[in-house]
C-alpha cells in the first residue's frame, strides 16, 4: 500500500510513535516561524528553558503583526524580540519586511520540509510541499531547544483538483468551495491534500492562498505537491537549489475524498459571520457596501496585486467605499512600485498600506457602525475587524477591486475578458531587511533588551488532587479564540503582559468575566462545540491560566487551543454525553476528587455538580497527562531537560 505525500514527509521525521491512525506521533520539526503578536511570549519561553542556541536548520522572527506603534509597547517587543534572536540563532525579519508567510514562502520554505509557526495560518507553506503547522508559541519554544513537535496520527483527505479555473475565478474561491462543503470544523484531526490534473494549473502563490485558509478548516494542516510549478516558482525567487519533487504514490490510501472540478466554479463569498457560510457572489450582487481591504497573508501577493492594479487601471474608487490595499511583502511592494502598478492603485483612490498583517487582525481599518466590508482575509469572526456590528465578507481580490469600483457586491466576471496573468521569471531579490544572528563567539556579548511592558510567565502549579470551584462562565457553540482573547490595536500591544491583556479575556462575551474570574481565584470554563477555533495565540490559553482558571468543559475542541490548554496545565475535559452540557450552569459549585491518580492512568473523570455525577473525557496522549501532572509544558520541559 502507497503512502501520501503528507505520510511521506511525516515519516522522514518520525522520531518517536508509530503510524497508527489515532496514535501520538513525534516529528522532528526543521524551521520555525514566529510573529510578534505571538513571538514575545515564544522567546520568553524560550529563554526560560535555557537553551543558549537554537537547533533547527533556520528560524525566523518576523515582525508584522503589532506594526502600529501608538505605544512604546510595540517597539520594546520589537527590540526585545531582534536582541533574542541575534543572541540565540534566529534570522530576524525587521518591521516593514512584511508577512511572515508571504516571506516565508518567498525567501525560507522548501519542499519536503517541516515548519512549525506560532500562527495558524502557516499552513501557508503546504502550497510549496511542506508540512507546515500552526502551534502555540510553547511548543515553538520547544521545537527552536531540539525538541520534537507531537501531534495525533492525522487522517489525510484527498482534494481532487480537475479541470481549470474560469476567467475571474481565483484559488480564493477554490478554498471557500472547500469550505462550504466540509465546514470551519470538517478538517479536525486531518491533513488536506491536495491533487489532480488541476492542481499543474496553480502557481505557488495559488496553491498557498487554499493552504492558508485551510486553517479555517481545523486541519492540522494542507499540503500541495512539489512539482514544475514548484520549480518555477523557487527558480524566479534564485532558490532552485532546495527543490525536490514530491507526490503521493498512485496506490496512497486516503481517508476522505472529495472532488473539485476547477471550471465549475464560479466567484465565491463567505458572509457573516463564518468562513463556511459560503454564497455566490451573483446571489449577493448589487447589496451596498462600505469598504474593501485587499492584503492579508491570503491574498496579497505579486499576481494578486497585478490583477487588482488591472481592475483599477484609469478608473475611480467609488466614492462610499473606503479601499485599502497592503502588499504582503518588501519584495511584492518593490515591484509593483518598479512596473508602475503601484501608481494605478494610488490614482484609483486606493490607501496604500505597509506590508503587513493590519486589518486582518483588527489593527486599523475599522469599518464604520454597521459597515459592510469585504475583505481578502481568511477569517470574518464577529468582532474581529474592530467594529462589533460590522458585516465582514471574505472574498477574492478580484470581486473586491471591481466592487470598490461600483460601491456594490459585484461579480468580476462582468469585466469582460482577462487577460493572462503570468508568474514572473525573475523576482526582485532584496533581503536587506533579514538581519541575520549574531556568530556563536560572539553570542554571549548580546544584551537582552526587556521593556517594562514584558512581564514574565504565569505562575503555574502542579496538578491539584482535589478541586471543589465555582463554574466562572458558560457559552456556546463555535466559541473562537478572538471570543477568549481579543485581538485588535488596543489589545494587541499587551501580548507580552499576561496581567495586562487578561482583564480582557472573554470581554466579548461577558464584559464582567476577569473581575468575576480573578475575584474567584479558581473556577471552570464551560463550552459547547468547536471551542477555541481559529488563531493559534497561546493567551487565549494563558490569560484564563493567569486568571484562575483549571478546568475547561466542552463537547468539542479546535486542535491547537487544546494543545494550549494542555501546555497551560489547564485540564481539557469535554462531556462524555453532550446532553449534560445543559445540566451545569454558570455559577454552579463543580468537584473532582483524585485528579492526579485519574490523569496519570486514565479512565473516566467524574465531575460532580448538584449533587449529580457527570462523566467527563480527557482524551490525551500519556506524554499529555504528564504535562498536565507537572502544571504544563514549561514545567515539563525544565523536568525533562535537567534530566
Amino acid at each position: 500500500m502507497g503512502l501520501t505525500l503528507a505520510e511521506k514527509i511525516l515519516k522522514a521525521h518520525l522520531v518517536e510513535g508509530e503510524f497508527k491512525k489515532g496514535s501520538q506521533i513525534a516529528i522532528r520539526m526543521d524551521q520555525t516561524l514566529t510573529q510578534d503578536a505571538t513571538g514575545t511570549m515564544a522567546y520568553i519561553e524560550y529563554c526560560a528553558m535555557g537553551v543558549p542556541r537554537v537547533r533547527t536548520e533556520k528560524s525566523v522572527a518576523y515582525i508584522d503583526h503589532n506594526t502600529l506603534q501608538s505605544g512604546f509597547e510595540n517597539a520594546d517587543d520589537h527590540r526585545f524580540i531582534g536582541s533574542v534572536a541575534k543572541k540565540h540563532g534566529i534570522s530576524f525579519s525587521r518591521p516593514g519586511n512584511g508577512i511572515c508567510h508571504q516571506i516565508h514562502l518567498e525567501r525560507f520554505g522548501a519542499p519536503g520540509k517541516t515548519l512549525i509557526g506560532s500562527d495558524s495560518h502557516t499552513p501557508t507553506g503546504g502550497g510549496l510541499g511542506m508540512i507546515a503547522i500552526g502551534a502555540g508559541g510553547l511548543d515553538v519554544a520547544v521545537a527552536m531547544g531540539g525538541g520534537a513537535y507531537y501531534i495525533t496520527y492525522p487522517n489525510i483527505i484527498k482534494v481532487e483538483l480537475k479541470g481549470k479555473l474560469s476567467p475571474w475565478v481565483s484559488a480564493k474561491d477554490v478554498i471557500l468551495e472547500v469550505l462550504r462543503r466540509l465546514s470551519v470544523k470538517g478538517g479536525v484531526g486531518s491533513i488536506v491534500e491536495y491533487c489532480g490534473e488541476g492542481v499543474g494549473t496553480l502557481t505557488v502563490p495559488e496553491r498557498a492562498t487554499i493552504t492558508n485558509m485551510g486553517a479555517e478548516l481545523g486541519a492540522t494542516t494542507s499540503i500541495f505537491p512539489s512539482d514544475e510549478n514548484t520549480l518555477a516558482f523557487l527558480k524566479a525567487q534564485g532558490r532552485e537549489d532546495v527543490y525536490v519533487p514530491l507526490s503521493a504514490d498512485p496506490d496512497a490510501v486516503y481517508d476522505k475524498e472529495l472532488v473539485i472540478d476547477l471550471s465549475e466554479l464560479e466567484p465565491l463569498a463567505a458572509c457573516p459571520h463564518s468562513p463556511d457560510n459560503v454564497k455566490p457572489v451573483r446571489e449577493l450582487a448589487g447589496m451596498k457596501i462600505d469598504q474593501c481591504c485587499i492584503g492579508s497573508c491570503t491574498n496579497s501577493s505579486y499576481i494578486d496585486m497585478m490583477k487588482v492594479a488591472y481592475i483599477l487601471d484609469g478608473k475611480t474608487c467609488c466614492p462610499s467605499v473606503s479601499l485599502s490595499i497592503a502588499p504582503g511583502s518588501k519584495q511584492v511592494l518593490s515591484m509593483i512600485s518598479q512596473n508602475g502598478a503601484l501608481t494605478k492603485m494610488i490614482d484609483a483612490g486606493a490607501r496604500i498600506l505597509e506590508s503587513a498583517c493590519g486589518p486582518c487582525i483588527g489593527m486599523g481599518q475599522s469599518p464604520n457602525s454597521k459597515g459592510i466590508s469585504l475583505r481578502t482575509f481568511n477569517r470574518n469572526f464577529e468582532g474581529r475587524s474592530g467594529t462589533r456590528d460590522a458585516g465582514v465578507y471574505l472574498v477574492s481580490p478580484e470581486t473586491a477591486a471591481a466592487s470598490a469600483l461600483t460601491g456594490v457586491m459585484t461579480d468580476p466576471r462582468t469585466l469582460g475578458d482577462m487577460p493572462l496573468f503570468s508568474m514572473p521569471e525573475k523576482f526582485y531579490v532584496n533581503d536587506n531587511m533579514i538581519e541575520a544572528p549574531a556568530p556563536v563567539e560572539e553570542m554571549d556579548s548580546v544584551e537582552i533588551l526587556r521593556g517594562p511592558n514584558i512581564a514574565g510567565y504565569p505562575e503555574t502549579k502542579p496538578l491539584a488532587d482535589e478541586l471543589s470551584i465555582p463554574c466562572s462562565l458558560k457559552v456556546g457553540d463555535n466559541i473562537t479564540t478572538d471570543h477568549i482573547m481579543p485581538a485588535g490595536a488596543k489589545i494587541l500591544p499587551l501580548r507580552s503582559n499576561i496581567p495586562e491583556i487578561s482583564k480582557h479575556c472573554f470581554t466579548v462575551c461577558d464584559e464582567t468575566f476577569p473581575a468575576r474570574a480573578k475575584e474567584l481565584g479558581a473556577s471552570v470554563v464551560v463550552g459547547g462545540e468547536n471551542y477555541g477555533q481559529g488563531s493559534s495565540r497561546e493567551h487565549a490559553a494563558l490569560a484564563p491560566l493567569y486568571l484562575g482558571v483549571k478546568a475547561v468543559i466542552v463537547k468539542s475542541f479546535a486542535r491547537i487551543h487544546k494543545a494550549n490548554l494542555i501546555n497551560a496545565g489547564i485540564l481539557p475535559l469535554t462531556f462524555k454525553n453532550p446532553e449534560d452540557y445543559g445540566k451545569i450552569s454558570q455559577g454552579d459549585n463543580v468537584e473532582f476528587a483524585g485528579l492526579r491518580d485519574t490523569v496519570k492512568n486514565g479512565g473516566e473523570i467524574v465531575m460532580k455538580v448538584n449533587g449529580e455525577n457527570i462523566p467527563l473525557c480527557l482524551d490525551i496522549s500519556e506524554r499529555d497527562r504528564e504535562i498536565l501532572l507537572a502544571g504544563g509544558l514549561l514545567d515539563y520541559t525544565r523536568e525533562n531537560l535537567g534530566k
